[in-house]
């Protein structure tokens, strides 16, 4: 059998339309863990744009070509490997970009399977989600309520869980001032995460529109951000003064270096995005600290909490086919926060 998907044959500014529409052998069970997902939705990651493009060949993304991109996914199950239990046929499931571990690690026993040596991740082989169906392990994917759509559903599969991670790692306190630097599909959800938690959420974004969400969604401060180091700062001194903590989601070294100056002495840095390392005066206690993704279980808590907590999911859907449109609308900001294709 065979079925649709984006194809990546080799790494290119997205302005050259490098994905291409191909028919291509249906992912099949292979073990008898394993679920087949129909795909319902999948979203549009900044990160898989970075990927395409060839950004960041240099840390081995892609590791192989050609490739399916697509790691936020959600779908219905199709079929189930003789030896599953979570799942039966009919019910949603959704993917993060852990497609998989090898579950025998010290990360993978104690709960931080997503830094797993051996992780494979989604989207980065022809198992990815700009495609009709896929395969996963039971083990790595996460029961969807039918109350929510697939196109709500699936970017809580990386943006939101991505977005949760960071807010919790920022040590979230009733009234804590925290700046959330870039607002996009990521930045948007994190707004609403802190804010449940008491907040008092400082956005920040070079794209107006994306502050205009921000402040719908309850930031109490919204800064447009600007290269200009000592200008920003005297800004956010002036409008609200120096942070509590920041999170930063926007993949630009001088964002980062601009956040960690942002933040009081003694204060909290959250980087969830690739970049170089940071410099910071030690003198200043201020602690830096990374984030990726999270666990099954963190997954299962996302979904829990959005379920319960009126969370909002802006986005803009798409075919499948027009995947290259999508990427390019993201790459030129135009996107209000989440771009979704839809098989």
């Amino acid at each position: 059998m065979k079925m649709r998907a984006m194809i990546l044959d080799k790494c290119a500014p997205i302005e050259t339309s490098p994905l291409r529409l191909a028919e291509i052998d249906r992912h099949e069970i292979q073990r008898p863990d394993e679920i087949l997902i129909k795909i319902e939705a999948c979203g549009v990651c900044h990160s898989q744009l970075h990927g395409i493009e060839g950004d960041w060949q240099d840390i081995g993304i892609p590791p192989v070509l050609p490739t399916v991109p697509g790691h936020e996914v959600v779908g219905r199950v199709v079929k189930t490997g003789q030896n599953v239990t979570k799942f039966k046929p009919g019910d949603r499931a959704g993917i993060t970009p852990l497609l998989e571990a090898c579950r025998k690690c010290r990360y993978c026993k104690e709960g931080k399977e997503y830094l797993c040596e051996s992780s494979v991740i989604t989207g980065e082989s022809l198992r990815g989600g700009y495609a009709e169906y896929i395969t996963a392990p039971e083990d790595f994917a996460t029961r969807v309520p039918d109350t929510m759509s697939p196109e709500y559903a699936a970017p809580l599969f990386c943006a939101g869980i991505t977005a949760y991670k960071a807010v919790k790692a920022a040590e979230p306190q009733n009234h804590k001032k925290i700046g959330i630097f870039g607002i996009g599909g990521v930045g948007h959800m994190a707004v609403q995460f802190a804010r449940m938690q008491g907040c008092d959420v400082v956005a920040v974004s070079r794209n107006a529109g994306h502050l205009g969400v921000a402040e719908r969604l309850g930031a109490a401060h919204t800064i447009q951000y600007t290269d200009n180091q000592d200008v920003f700062l005297s800004g956010l001194e002036s409008e609200c003064g120096l942070l509590d903590a920041a999170i930063v989601f926007a993949p630009s070294d001088k964002v980062t270096d601009t956040a960690i100056k942002s933040v009081k002495k003694g204060g909290m840095i959250v980087i969830a995005t690739v970049g170089e390392r940071p410099a910071f005066m030690a003198f200043e206690e201020k602690t830096i600290r990374g984030t990726l993704i999270g666990s099954t279980a963190d997954m299962e808590e996302v979904i829990r909490t959005c379920e319960e907590g009126n969370v909002e999911v802006v986005t803009q859907t798409f075919p499948l086919e027009r995947a290259n449109e999508a990427l390019k609308k993201l790459k030129d900001s135009e996107v209000q926060a989440r771009a979704v294709l839809i098989p």
